[in-house]
């Protein structure tokens, strides 16, 4: 199985924030990307609904031979990570937003959290939220819109400036020091958010310690690969090739990227 690829799935193009991680970590991994962009975004839908798509993301990933899913995706982690760790025997890498970190850091004591209708209902970011933010003030804020407008490549409009001057401003007059991502999706904001948030209001997202648990799982499982030449890269989507195509321009060459309708 060493050399089998990492599978990792998403609502769509989000999850290439994280396949980006991962890459720059493990470059010698073959990796299978899935963009189920045709039902994004999760983050509306039902718990139900959501296991049931990571169900059939998981059984595509299967097929290809992967060795280990990632699960991309904070709202898919949130709701059904539980149920395919239970019901497969591959190891599954989660994602949760980067709560921990804020709170221990923060010096306001106040933490914004940036996320999805899903993955801010979830129980899972409860617990979570508990756990690690003993004292801290958690100040949520669900991103309706901006998984669409990313879907869309709209990652730089007035349209989405707009939304988030709308969901920020109400965070920083309330006095947060720090932004956490709860969504893949929301890394692509990051030149607009830095933009429109004051310099002192630091922005957290999961990616670089989802690659660092990701290499630990396969260390743990005797699963990393033995070859030192570059992995390839396979990315499947089944809506418009082209806006996977853009946020993956600067690995033009090296990727190999399908329609395919699943």
């Amino acid at each position: 199985m060493n050399n089998h690829p990492i599978g990792i799935f998403d609502s769509g193009v989000g999850g290439t924030s994280i396949w980006k991680e991962i890459n720059a970590l493990l470059p010698h991994e073959h990796t299978v990307y899935l963009a189920d962009s045709k039902n994004a975004p999760y983050g509306e839908k039902s718990k139900d609904e959501i296991i049931e798509l990571c169900i059939k993301n998981t059984e595509f990933l299967l097929q290809e031979g992967c060795k280990l899913i990632v699960v991309a995706c904070n709202t898919a982690t949130t709701n059904a990570i539980d149920y395919l760790r239970a019901h497969y025997k591959v190891p599954f890498i989660g994602i949760e937003p980067a709560i921990k970190p804020a709170a221990l850091q923060s010096e306001s004591k106040k933490v914004g959290v940036l996320a999805t209708k899903g993955t801010l209902s979830s129980l899972l970011f409860h617990s979570t939220s508990e756990n690690h933010a003993n004292g801290i003030r958690i100040i949520e804020q669900v991103g309706t819109g901006l998984v669409p407008l990313i879907e869309r490549g709209k990652v730089d409009s007035p349209e989405t400036k707009a939304l988030l001057e709308k969901y920020l401003n109400p965070m920083v007059a309330s006095g947060i020091d720090y932004l956490v991502l709860g969504c893949t999706h929301y890394p692509y904001l990051l030149p607009v958010l830095r933009e429109l948030l004051p310099n002192h209001v630091k922005i957290i997202d999961s990616g670089e310690a989802v690659a660092r648990q990701t290499k630990a799982v396969l260390v743990k499982n005797d699963l990393l690969t033995s070859s030192n030449d570059n992995g390839t890269y396979r990315f499947i989507t089944n809506a418009k090739a082209e806006i996977l195509e853009y946020f993956l321009q600067d690995f033009r060459g090296t990727t190999e990227l399908t329609y395919q309708d699943f």
